[in-house]
């Protein structure tokens, strides 16, 4: 198997379904793969770290008409400097680790009152994993309880605009207006706290376009990762009850089933990675799941071991780009996955996964739980 054809059996409906055989099969060929000429795959953790903290690596920024693909450019996703830098200084404000350990206790709260309130049969995506990171993101934003409901739908339509299609479709085209008008009416009207209103404040540092696409990223950001990595994490409890689950538990269920799979760059200038030429305006697709994976950094990769030593995950990125919201996600499961280990749980039928190769979570994992413990 070459490098193009491994990419082409990680698109394939087999290989977004279970791509770890591919990623142990990559890391057999070298940790930097040529696909075709100005295409690499980067598959090694050392090789997939040094491209996301070096700067002479951008994120690809094109042009585009279609809703989805324009509204992404516009936020801290899809930006390079100076205009991320920009965004990013304002936005960060929320996320500093003094913040984020202020919401331990309201966050502890919530996991109280959802689990609470679960009935003995539930869809966990649905009534805990969704409901726990949308209801801590909102709150930070300023967005009514109310309107909770209406966006795990319009976030799975979004998110295929991330998928390695190179296009969106009609969906997530259609979410992304959706979401637009939304916030453009929460823009024109801001409630009185929140990080919507503290970002309405300062629009003079923010365009009118850059302020909406970065809520509507913020909001999405916010409750999908962290809902997938709360869905991947019960799963692979359910295998193993007796795993303690701790902050190195969560640490453990980020390198070993990440949320995010995938990420993108491409080279500003000429450079060397792992030994490899790498061309100015070279493209370059990291395979975060299986830097994760790699025997080189993480022994024995293929073995779901809490106890792992030195045990730092590129799930959230690294680098400038590194994922804002990472320590709120980490805070919010491991107080969840504490909370969880008071109740018997067990599976209840078959979980279904989300048709995805980027990002990766369940659609649905059906579970009985019993009386607390």
């Amino acid at each position: 198997m070459n490098a193009a054809e491994l990419l082409q059996d990680l698109l394939s409906p087999a290989g977004r379904a279970d791509p770890f055989p591919l990623y142990a099969a990559a890391h057999r060929l070298g940790p930097l793969l040529p696909v075709a000429d100005g295409i690499f795959l980067v598959v090694g953790y050392a090789a997939a770290n040094e491209v996301l903290r070096n700067p002479a690596f951008e994120i690809p920024s094109q042009p585009s008409s279609q809703p989805s693909l324009e509204l992404m450019q516009r936020s801290i996703l899809r930006t390079n400097p100076p205009d991320h830098g920009r965004m990013r200084s304002l936005i960060s404000q929320v996320f500093t680790p003094r913040r984020v350990a202020e919401l331990r206790p309201a966050i502890a709260a919530a996991v109280d009152d959802l689990l609470g309130d679960l009935p003995a049969e539930v869809d966990f995506m649905d009534e805990f994993a969704f409901q726990l990171p949308v209801t801590v993101i909102c709150e930070l934003l300023g967005v009514p309880a109310s309107d909770r409901h209406r966006f795990r739908p319009l976030a799975a339509d979004l998110t295929t605009a991330l998928e390695l299609t190179g296009d969106s479709d009609a969906a997530a085209d259609a979410a992304a207006r959706e979401l637009g008008a939304y916030f453009a009416h929460l823009i024109a009207d801001p409630p009185p706290v929140g990080l919507i209103a503290a970002l309405v404040a300062a629009r003079e540092r923010l365009s009118d376009e850059e302020l909406l696409a970065n809520l509507i990223l913020l909001l999405v950001a916010g409750f999908e990762t962290t809902t997938d990595l709360l869905g991947n994490g019960l799963q692979l409890l359910l295998r193993q009850p007796d795993l303690p689950t701790d902050a190195a538990f969560v640490e453990e269920v980020l390198r070993y089933d990440s949320p995010v799979q995938v990420t993108t760059r491409v080279a500003r200038e000429n450079g060397t990675i792992a030994g490899t030429p790498i061309p100015a305006g070279s493209d370059l697709v990291l395979l975060l799941g299986a830097a994760n994976r790699d025997p080189e950094r993480f022994p024995d990769p293929d073995r779901f071991d809490p106890g792992r030593p030195n045990n730092k995950p590129l799930s959230f990125g690294a680098g400038a780009h590194i994922c804002l919201g990472n320590s709120l996600a980490r805070l919010e499961a491991t107080i969840a996955f504490d909370r969880l280990r008071r109740f018997t749980i067990t599976a209840n039928g078959e979980p279904t996964r989300r048709d995805r190769l980027v990002l990766r979570g369940y659609q649905t994992l059906p579970i009985k739980l019993s009386a607390a413990r």
